[in-house]
């Protein structure tokens, strides 16, 4: 039997590239031209970071749950359960998510702070890893040479979701927004295991997301003046 220091990655994969790669093509087909409308719902995020109103909080908070729920049933449990088991206990996680930003992301405020302070803080990075996420991660697919319909897009694939959220999170002000990093921290670390294992290129950028979002969230520039 093989010592265990042995193994790779791609030992514990349960499915090959090639079905993961298909699987997000179906779940693409299925539901466009949903991808169109969670883009303009990203957009809108990036409106009112930039442009805050009273109730715009509450909107991105709002919005940031009814996505994480959908991607929860549509993909994860639907979908991605048929070839990977430990998708079956993702979900609920993707749904405690969902709660979260109801409950406690509807009390932070969400936005970007353009002061000198906020372009060289925490927030530029995380203005960084949401736009990555909203225009430059759907490209990766065509990048590596595989089909557009293939893309991963901001609120319909985990990955592109959870790197969003961990921007959008690290411009948030307010005393429990820690909370609202955990569960994306550990799907982004997880989607590192899984794409490195398939040898895809664009794994080190959840991997990037996740060290960036847990070093900014223990570092004390990363805690700006609380909200409550």
């Amino acid at each position: 039997m093989p010592e265990w220091w042995t193994y790779s990655a791609e030992d514990f994969l349960l499915f090959s590239p090639r079905a993961y790669w298909r699987l997000i093509e179906r779940h693409n087909e299925a539901l466009w031209p949903a991808q169109v409308l969670a883009l303009l719902l990203g957009i809108a995020i990036l409106w009112f970071l930039l442009r805050p109103r009273p109730w715009s909080h509450r909107l991105i908070a709002g919005s940031l749950a009814i996505l994480w729920g959908w991607v929860a049933w549509s993909f994860l449990w639907e979908r991605y359960a048929t070839i990977n088991w430990a998708a079956v206990y993702m979900a609920p996680l993707f749904a405690l998510q969902a709660v979260l930003l109801a409950s406690v992301g509807g009390r932070l405020r969400w936005s970007f702070d353009r002061s000198v302070r906020g372009m060289v803080g925490p927030g530029s990075v995380g203005l960084g890893l949401f736009l990555y996420a909203l225009v430059l991660h759907p490209l990766t697919a065509s990048l590596m040479g595989r089909p557009m319909r293939g893309a991963e897009v901001f609120g319909i694939m985990p990955d592109p979701t959870a790197i969003a959220t961990v921007g959008l999170v690290l411009m948030a002000a307010g005393r429990w927004s820690w909370l609202l990093l955990v569960i994306p921290l550990l799907w982004c670390f997880a989607g590192w295991l899984t794409l490195y294992g398939m040898g895809a290129a664009e794994s080190w950028v959840l991997l990037a997301a996740a060290g960036a979002g847990a070093a900014l969230a223990v570092l004390p520039v990363a805690r700006r003046q609380d909200s409550d």
